[in-house]
């Protein structure tokens, strides 16, 4: 029960449910989109009863790549996993050149698969005062579902 804890006591604070069970993402932003009739969907009476599981988790949720040297390239691999039992589309929004960011993948249908997104960094500093060898770069790279805009944040240290 909510109201009493395990062992039986009135609870004094408010129980916190994890945002799997809220049924809402951290970093997701969902989509105001009506209801696509002829996208893919799995009609088996396996499935009927059930509620239709839909999405993209992103893993790693995040990337941080430490301390980078300037002028140097760097690569991270990203798995965007279909957890839908209906196929879904995608695509990443490029960040803009002046970040150093691209994003390379495949395009196309996710059909409970999954695909490799590619992040790759230039390591440049943007600023141009001096600011004491170490600058922080943050940058949250977008990617468009049928169903919702997952946020992939990027960290690193540029030397």
């Amino acid at each position: 029960s909510l109201l009493v804890n395990a062992a039986g006591q009135p609870r004094k604070e408010k129980v916190k449910l994890p945002s799997s069970l809220q049924g809402t993402k951290p970093n997701s932003i969902p989509n105001k989109k009506i209801e696509d009739p002829v996208a893919g969907k799995v009609n088996t009476s396996s499935l009927a009863t059930r509620q239709h599981l839909s999405g993209f988790h992103l893993i790693p949720p995040r990337v941080t790549l430490g301390v980078l040297k300037e002028g140097c390239t760097y690569a991270a691999t990203v798995i965007l996993k279909n957890v839908g039992v209906n196929f879904s589309r995608f695509r990443v929004k490029q960040p803009p050149p002046h970040t150093g960011l691209k994003v390379m993948y495949t395009p196309g249908p996710v059909a409970g698969l999954q695909v490799e997104l590619e992040i790759e960094i230039f390591a440049t500093v943007t600023g141009g005062e001096d600011t004491g060898g170490l600058e922080d770069f943050s940058h949250d790279i977008e990617i468009l579902t049928e169903t919702e805009t997952l946020l992939l944040p990027v960290r690193a240290n540029i030397l």
